[in-house]
């Protein structure tokens, strides 16, 4: 099987990321793309071996990692905290800790959501009550913090603030969420506002940067749907209502962007939708509630299929699914799967899903088949792992494990 590698989006990171990072959420060009090769799915029977296991606090937010530095957010107790690991061995190099004011309405756990970014010598988080941070990456000192919740009057959602920002220019990209401030951007140095736009309301969804119709833009799915604007300015180039019609539900998956297409998927009857630009708008190429209405996982692209998790977790209904990028027809469709992060690497596709089971599937069109599988977290299993240098790093409610893939 041929192996794709899709260009790059341009994120305009501080100083280029290296081939082995996985610097922020969804990998280093947001779309879950590995570039990694040489990887092995031929797995002893109790799978993959264990490099390094550790105890971890609450918290849906992905480890992250660049260079000898592994960076995870989680929340111990009332604080949420900020860990600097060695990715070899897990050992802590390390940590700046603050008090968390969130309180979960719902019962699942406290801790944040939103994986951080890391941009060349800085690393950036945004807790659940909205307190957004830029530290040293070397060191862990506090470079600036704000509270986005205080600052803006946003509302902190139903699950507390979950988008993982996203870094432009030397500026940093929130969906924060207030009356005038629907995005802003902050100077990545010192986080100093530098521009604000539109009324929309947060979303659990994290932007991307990419070219559409010619220009670099950023592009957010916020609760009211797409917006895109240019992120030097804020000028809003398109937008694009995208939301379920029910209250009680979420956008949570972040866009995909393909040749100036941009795909969009929110469950809850909203459904999936392609789309184009076309005389200085935004037209539907298809648009369903039947190919790939995703809960919160984000599909992957390879080639001209997606692959994602099609249905809803609290409906305990979630099929692996392979969808035609150019006309949302469904080539096929593998029940009752599970929700489940998708990473598009080595010819193939890796999934972690939600029951701390690892799982190496083909990228076909022809069917689903399946190379290799093992349980190595526990259940539930939400926030998305990183794979740098040959090494998966994954974590579940109470433990952060990395675990060997590449070949010796």
């Amino acid at each position: 099987m041929s192996r794709y590698f899709p260009p790059l989006l341009v994120l305009f990171l501080s100083v280029p990321i290296q081939a082995a990072d996985w610097p922020q959420f969804l990998g280093p060009t947001r779309d879950g793309q590995s570039a990694e090769i040489g990887l092995s799915w031929d797995w002893p029977k109790g799978g993959p071996p264990v490099v390094w296991k550790i105890e971890v606090g609450q918290g849906w937010a992905g480890p992250v990692v660049a260079g000898d530095r592994l960076v995870l957010f989680h929340r111990v107790g009332d604080d949420e905290i900020v860990a600097c690991l060695d990715p070899g061995t897990g050992k802590e190099r390390w940590r700046f800790a603050y008090r968390s004011r969130y309180r979960d309405d719902f019962g699942f756990d406290e801790g944040p959501r939103a994986t951080p970014v890391i941009a060349g010598e800085r690393v950036f988080t945004l807790g659940a009550n909205g307190d957004l941070h830029g530290l040293d990456l070397t060191t862990g000192r506090k470079l600036w913090t704000r509270n986005l919740l205080t600052d803006y009057a946003a509302d902190k959602g139903f699950f507390g603030v979950a988008c993982s920002p996203v870094v432009a220019g030397g500026k940093l990209l929130v969906n924060v969420g207030g009356k005038g401030a629907g995005v802003v951007a902050f100077d990545a140095a010192t986080g100093k506002e530098l521009w604000k736009a539109t009324d929309d309301p947060p979303s659990y969804s994290s932007p991307i940067v990419g070219a559409v119709g010619g220009q670099t833009l950023a592009i957010f799915l916020t609760r009211s749907g797409l917006v895109a604007l240019d992120p030097d300015t804020g000028a809003v180039r398109y937008t694009y209502p995208w939301k379920p019609r029910i209250r009680e539900s979420v956008n949570a998956a972040t866009p995909l962007l393909w040749n100036g297409e941009i795909f969009l998927t929110v469950s809850y009857g909203a459904g999936a939708v392609l789309l184009r630009p076309k005389g200085g708008e935004l037209e539907e190429v298809w648009s369903n509630d039947k190919s790939m209405s995703c809960q919160y996982n984000t599909p992957v692209r390879v080639g001209d299929y997606l692959y994602g998790a099609h249905g809803r977790v609290d409906a305990r209904a979630v099929d692996l699914r392979c969808v035609d990028w150019k006309t949302g027809a469904v080539k096929w469709t593998l029940p009752r799967f599970g929700a489940a992060t998708l990473i598009a690497v080595d010819g193939g596709i890796l999934a972690l899903t939600e029951g701390g089971e690892l799982v190496r599937f083909d990228a076909s069109a022809e069917g689903y088949k399946e190379r290799a599988r093992a349980t190595i977290l526990g259940s539930p299993t939400r926030a998305a792992p990183a794979l740098a240098d040959g090494r998966l790093f994954a974590r579940d409610g109470s433990k952060l494990v990395c675990v060997k893939l590449k070949k010796d």
